[in-house]
């Protein structure tokens, strides 16, 4: 994952993360998923549970809602850890159709 190419993409805010989408315009249809907790959201106990969240996120929502061949990477806030599953849903939802426009 190009974590530097992908700061370049469409960013889409949210409340929880910001997501970026790629197109990696490689010819591969695989989605691949970067994700990025700095040390300002918490400790590393916090950090990996965010971090886990949003595989477990990731694993629901972008297999149909995803871009093929697009890198995603879903950037930590502070009230993401906090914020309820359903409304981190809600919210990566919002965000990839927001980006499909």
């Amino acid at each position: 994952m190009d974590f530097l190419a992908a700061n370049r993409a469409r960013r889409a805010p949210m409340a929880g993360f910001v997501l970026l989408v790629r197109d990696r315009a490689d010819g591969d249809p695989a989605m691949r998923l970067g994700i990025t907790v700095t040390k300002k959201i918490g400790g590393a106990v916090v950090r990996n549970r965010m971090k886990r969240r949003f595989r477990a996120l990731a694993r629901e929502i972008l297999p149909e809602s995803g871009f093929a061949g697009a890198d995603h990477v879903l950037i930590g806030r502070a009230g993401g850890v906090e914020r309820d599953f359903a409304a981190l849903k809600r919210e990566l939802s919002a965000a990839l159709t927001k980006l499909r426009r």
